[in-house]
């Protein structure tokens, strides 16, 4: 399995991941090989980041694995071709439903204010200059006043850059309590019955729905909050906001959570075989090309990936060796 990716400072993380999009791009020249080639040998913590998040194990970013990575990718096409022709009815069919299923929304999404479909990420610019990108699946209200900015989270992520120069509090609400901003960039995620709030810059005030606790989450750290009460304050995962850049970094992650993120940018059914769903994994991986991220998972991992069609993927285990 590749390696977990230690903590290391934003901005290195940040550059590592926009010379992965640009050498992946397969469009990248000569100047760019090289200009990459160069801050690669600036300083060891480059090396140590790009080796962690672009490991041998994964195979995703360098362009030197372009290979590798089409002959993962034609592999798993193949398998999955081969069992079209025994279970493409019916499997079709379930994958169809439960596709249905997976990408469920609550009514009230379509009503709010702002909302992105699944796949989709959209950058907002509010009246009062701050910045809010939302994820794929998100919905938030925006309600400004003379007293307070206020936003709403309904479902999904959001990631929040306020502006400067504005008197008034800048409150993120959501079911589980209330974030106030102290001039800040942050995170805020709804996690089923619970909001996770990961601040990147300065610091935010959490106060749970139920509970008169308030705590001052700062940089670098995250929290669970739940109505009653706020989850043990703890580091911040490295690159939490990578999929602002269309990358998702995993960093020892169980199989099933990665698969689910990864669902999130995609049409139809992608599911995980229960016996391989805790397995862990670390690395960085594309959210907008499924079928390569998925490929470099039999690198890392015992398994292999069942496809039936463009609507129906699973992670089961690989087959045993003769």
């Amino acid at each position: 399995m590749a390696s977990p990716v230690n903590s290391v400072s934003a901005r290195v993380l940040d550059a590592a991941i926009e010379w992965q999009l640009c050498l992946d791009s397969g469009t990248a020249s000569a100047a760019e090989r090289e200009a990459f080639n160069q801050w690669l040998c600036a300083h060891p913590e480059h090396s140590r980041v790009w080796q962690q998040l672009n490991g041998v194990d994964l195979r995703l970013a360098c362009a030197a694995t372009a290979p590798a990575r089409q002959a993962l990718l034609h592999n798993a096409r193949q398998q999955g071709q081969r069992r079209i022709g025994t279970v493409l009815g019916f499997v079709f069919s379930a994958g169809l439903v439960l596709a249905l299923f997976n990408q469920y929304r609550e009514l009230g999404d379509y009503f709010s204010n702002e909302y992105t479909a699944y796949g989709e990420q959209r950058q907002l610019r509010l009246s009062d200059q701050t910045q809010v990108r939302l994820n794929s699946a998100s919905a938030v209200d925006i309600e400004f006043d003379a007293e307070e900015r206020r936003l709403y989270l309904r479902s999904g992520e959001i990631l929040v850059e306020t502006a400067h120069g504005d008197s008034r509090p800048f409150i993120v609400r959501t079911a589980q309590g209330r974030l106030q901003a102290l001039g800040t960039r942050f995170l805020v995620r709804r996690e089923g019955d619970a909001t996770r709030l990961i601040v990147l810059q300065s610091a935010v005030a959490a106060t749970p729905a139920q509970s008169a606790e308030q705590q001052v989450i700062n940089q670098g750290q995250q929290v669970l909050m739940q109505r009653q009460q706020l989850g043990r304050i703890q580091t911040a995962a490295p690159g939490a906001e990578a999929w602002s850049k269309g990358m998702l970094v995993a960093d020892n992650l169980p199989l099933a959570e990665l698969l689910d993120q990864l669902g999130q940018y995609q049409q139809g059914y992608l599911g995980v075989d229960p016996q391989v769903a805790n397995l862990r994994i670390s690395g960085s991986f594309p959210l907008y090309d499924t079928d390569k991220a998925l490929a470099a998972l039999p690198a890392s991992l015992p398994v292999r990936i069942q496809r039936v069609g463009s609507w129906w993927q699973r992670v089961v285990p690989a087959l045993a060796q003769k």
